[in-house]
């Protein structure tokens, strides 16, 4: 007769055989993500030398670089977000352009464009400021649609075209752009096209009272901080997106990635009461942003499998952009931060 309790035991140590491969292909992931992201720390500490506290806009820049995607900062001037980005792209040794945005500009500033040369009638390329690892667009709301526009093809496809010919950009690339949202005035709103192109939008805040104090003994000190000294080349960045390609996600967690985008375009339907306030919800995109944005999140925390966690850390700056509101919930101050909060309050976590 057998001993009680023994069928359990048996049973779970058949489940344990059953997940044995899964077990020694995590552990294999787990040693590459330790290799991987070895330089990780030493970027964070690197980078804290240069910029106090903005540990949240820090972590979001590189999701942003891992996760081979683009992030728009939004916040008054003087938060530090033009010298957050110059100092990373230093730490990586990428090459960095910045693009001062302004109303007066051609879409041949930015990508650049073809030149006539009289002495034998032909036309030679000369490539704009994009030709770069990390191009900062500096105020990009201050330059019309057309100027704005000329960032699409960069953006989604990597390349730019220039009369017949298609010219690839470098790899890494990154476009980071900022906006200041306080300003009207000779100001241009981002299409819907060229927003949702962008991976994050991170809302910079103020700093704290003792980190203002910090800023104010560096900045007025005998010597105050240079740019960031070397720590990782691209040849590193694109190892660890290797790498992050790799991480295990649970289709339990590919599921919820899922329902939260669904629940953006129909939120009644999953309970939600916000439905009145949305004039249109995230696009496809969104979803393989999210997927991305929290395996990168995952690799940050040294992880080397995803967790809804990951995905909630990182949601608000993924969706925020992506979900449009409507004239009523402008009337009853209902942003859409305020919708995203409460579908993430309203869907399941598994």
């Amino acid at each position: 007769m057998a001993a009680p309790g023994s069928e359990h035991l048996g049973r779970a140590a058949a489940a344990a055989r059953g997940n044995a491969p899964l077990l020694r292909d995590l552990g294999a992931a787990q040693d590459e993500v330790a290799a991987a992201s070895a330089w990780v720390q030493p970027l964070r500490d690197e980078i804290g030398r240069v910029i106090v506290g903005q540990h949240a806009l820090v972590e979001r820049l590189l999701v942003a670089l891992l996760a081979d995607g683009h992030v728009l900062l939004e916040g008054v001037p003087g938060l530090a977000k033009t010298l957050s980005l110059r100092t990373l792209a230093a730490a990586v040794q990428g090459r960095f352009q910045r693009i001062q945005f302004t109303p007066d500009m051609l879409p041949a500033d930015v990508v650049g464009t073809l030149v006539y040369n009289p002495r034998d009638g032909s036309f030679q390329t000369k490539h704009g400021p994009i030709f770069a690892n990390l191009v900062l667009a500096d105020e990009i709301n201050r330059a019309p649609a057309k100027v704005q526009s000329a960032l699409l093809e960069a953006m989604q496809e990597r390349q730019v075209t220039l009369g017949e010919s298609t010219h690839p950009l470098p790899a890494p690339f990154i476009v980071m752009a900022t906006q200041n949202p306080i300003e009207q005035e000779g100001t241009y709103a981002l299409p819907e096209a060229q927003v949702d192109r962008f991976l994050l939008k991170v809302v910079v805040g103020y700093p704290s009272r003792s980190e203002e104090r910090e800023i104010l003994d560096r900045m007025t000190g005998p010597n105050p901080e240079a740019l960031a000294r070397p720590v990782v080349d691209g040849a590193g960045i694109l190892a660890a997106r290797r790498a992050i390609k790799g991480l295990y996600m649970d289709d339990r967690v590919k599921d919820y990635v899922v329902d939260l985008v669904w629940a953006t375009r129909d939120p009644e339907a999953h309970g939600i009461d916000v439905a009145p306030y949305v004039r249109c919800g995230a696009s496809p995109r969104a979803t393989l942003s999210l997927s991305h944005a929290a395996r990168a999140w995952a690799f940050l925390q040294g992880r080397a499998y995803v967790t809804p966690q990951d995905v909630k850390s990182i949601g608000m700056d993924v969706l925020r952009h992506r979900v449009s509101v409507n004239y009523e919930a402008e009337a009853e101050n209902v942003t859409a931060e305020d919708v995203v909060t409460r579908i993430f309050d309203g869907i399941a976590v598994p």
